[in-house]
């Protein structure tokens, strides 16, 4: 499916999973970010999470607040198991024959058993975005989905603020103990060489996206659009993310694959395209750029005006 295509939604809650030994509690679940990331693909039409919700109070006020529909399934068993992951399976399948207009199906768990289910549902020609929480997440069903979302926890969100308080707090410390030695005058300070700004950790581009950019144009007749790239790279890892690799958005990963020689990016109106650089130094698919494509900018054509001969002189 394309991504111009709007997809329509349905999302389907296996709210149990989520809060399992996720490092999310009831309390503090957001649906909000999922939201944000899902409503971006498309329009969300369906909403509905399945669990014991006499065990989970707490998350029922926020779920309500996003028009989630809560279906309780109480414990079927003496052991406390419930057929909350079954009831999703009858639910989604029913979806999926009764409304054909829904094309993408969002299945909020890590949990294996739904390979069978994400399975059936491409077979039918439905896309499928796997969410859940990536330490407690079956890479077997990662495979099974067309796409996969990762949820953030708030143990890693308030460590990695634990680590820029502690790094702001080392920073006031040299600056203030820096201070200190500069006002005594020694002769020592006044020779020292300034400190290094720090650097930021080289990007490094992913091998998937060498290795698809690399098939694709070897094949390609003529320029790629970079959504294609993006598309086939998702298809071959579903959890792929360009920012876990440090580039901000798909865009800046091509710019850097532009630089090291993989491909050549060429705009048309407000368009970008990819392709092979074809020249004297012949088809680029990989390595280092040579000198003479460093600082490399896309060529320009203007067309010729066509040449109109003056009329014929005929004599008196």
């Amino acid at each position: 499916m394309s991504e111009t295509t709007e997809r329509r939604i349905a999302l389907f809650v296996d709210f149990e999973n989520l809060v399992t030994n996720t490092g999310i509690t009831a309390a503090n679940f957001n649906l909000q970010p999922s939201l944000d990331r899902l409503l971006e693909k498309g329009k969300i039409i369906f909403r509905r999470a399945y669990c014991d919700w006499s065990r989970f109070q707490d998350a029922k006020a926020h779920l309500h607040e996003f028009g989630v529909e809560l279906v309780d399934v109480p414990p079927s068993t003496r052991a406390g198991k419930n057929g909350a992951d079954m009831r999703l399976v009858i639910d989604a399948l029913e979806l999926n024959y009764a409304r054909h207009h829904i094309n993408t199906f969002v299945i909020a768990s890590g949990d294996s058993d739904f390979c069978p289910l994400a399975y059936k549902l491409r077979e039918n020609d439905r896309f499928v975005i796997g969410l859940a929480v990536k330490e407690a997440t079956s890479p077997f069903f990662v495979k099974a989905c067309d796409e996969f979302i990762y949820l953030k926890t708030d143990e890693r969100r308030s460590e990695s603020r634990h680590r820029r308080s502690r790094s702001d707090r080392s920073t006031v410390v040299n600056s203030t103990a820096n201070g200190a030695v500069a006002s005594e005058g020694s002769s020592s300070t006044s020779s020292s060489q300034p400190s290094a700004p720090s650097k930021r950790a080289p990007r490094e581009i992913p091998l998937i996206a060498r290795e698809v950019v690399a098939s694709l144009l070897s094949r390609a007749t003529g320029p790629i659009n970079p959504s294609l790239i993006k598309e086939t790279i998702v298809r071959k890892e579903p959890d792929f993310d360009e920012r876990e690799s440090g580039f901000s958005t798909f865009s800046r990963l091509l710019e850097a694959m532009e630089k090291a020689g993989l491909c050549t990016r060429l705009q048309q109106g407000r368009q970008w395209y990819v392709t092979s650089r074809e020249g004297g130094e012949g088809k680029l698919t990989g390595g280092k750029t040579p000198e003479s494509l460093e600082n490399h900018e896309p060529k320009v054509f203007e067309e010729e005006e066509d040449e109109i001969p003056d009329p014929p002189d005929h004599g008196d």
